[in-house]
């Protein structure tokens, strides 16, 4: 799949509204999301535009993240230019967790997808997360007491239409998904299975009814993001028809 520089804007665009960061500030052609450290998504330095100059942006991050008490993390796509890599290696910034964006036009989602995301299927869609989804996300994906009022603000926060799907067996939450909904995309987050209940097509389920709902609300192409080393969520992704857009990595100092 080859997308241009404007897809990649586009596409990059409307994560960062899918996943808000707490705090946002751009300097020239780069955004710097800051969120009290929780994810490195809502808290690092971002090409706006493709190749955004990348003059000056280091030191302007240094000082906003340290202001912050943060260490200035940089996320690396394919609009950032090529010095900017080079210039973060030479000041000692170490390369960290490549990941993949994938993409899938909704016009050639399997049937099978679509029919396991009915809405008379196991998966239940709300508009905003119960409490339920709250807790049972947070025990499903290890995210720490201290951490759950980061990630509980970042969805709060959420300007766009969003989706949140709870799988349940035998009237036990054990699946949890995010979908946020813009400009003819829908966007996959949050997408987990508690680990007693892996391994057996739940999030298969989970991502095929949050594929339905946003085609449903006309969508026609659904997007998300992996780290290249997740070897059974890329084959996952692959058996539904996501299929590699492009690649980002992140920049992180290296002390941290």
């Amino acid at each position: 799949m080859t997308l241009t520089a404007r897809d990649i804007e586009a596409l990059e665009h409307r994560a960062f509204n899918a996943w808000p960061a707490r705090q946002s500030v751009i300097s020239g052609g780069w955004l710097f999301r800051l969120t009290d450290g929780y994810t490195k998504r809502a808290n690092s330095a971002n090409a706006l535009v493709a190749g955004a100059s990348f003059a000056g942006v280091l030191a302007a991050a240094e000082a906003v993240y340290g202001r912050h008490g943060l260490p200035a993390v940089f996320r690396l796509s394919p609009l950032a230019p090529p010095e900017a890599d080079r210039q973060l290696e030479a000041a000692g910034y170490r390369h960290f967790d490549p990941s993949i964006v994938l993409r899938m036009p909704l016009d050639g989602a399997p049937a099978s997808c679509i029919r396991l995301g009915a809405p008379d299927g196991p998966v239940e869609i709300t508009t905003k997360p119960s409490a339920a989804w709250l807790a049972g996300f947070a025990t499903a994906n290890e995210v720490s007491a201290s951490r759950r009022r980061s990630h509980d603000g970042i969805l709060e926060s959420i300007a766009m239409p969003a989706a949140f799907a709870t799988l349940r067996d035998r009237g036990e939450p054990i699946g949890f998904g995010l979908a946020v909904h813009e400009r003819a995309a829908v966007g996959l987050f949050d997408i987990v299975v508690a680990p007693a209940h892996r391994g057996r097509g739940h999030g298969r389920a989970l991502v095929a009814a949050l594929v339905a709902r946003g085609r449903q609300a006309g969508a026609d192409h659904a997007y998300l993001q992996v780290r290249a080393e997740n070897d059974g969520a890329r084959r996952l992704y692959d058996r539904i028809g996501f299929r590699e857009a492009y690649r980002y990595h992140y920049r992180i100092p290296g002390s941290s």
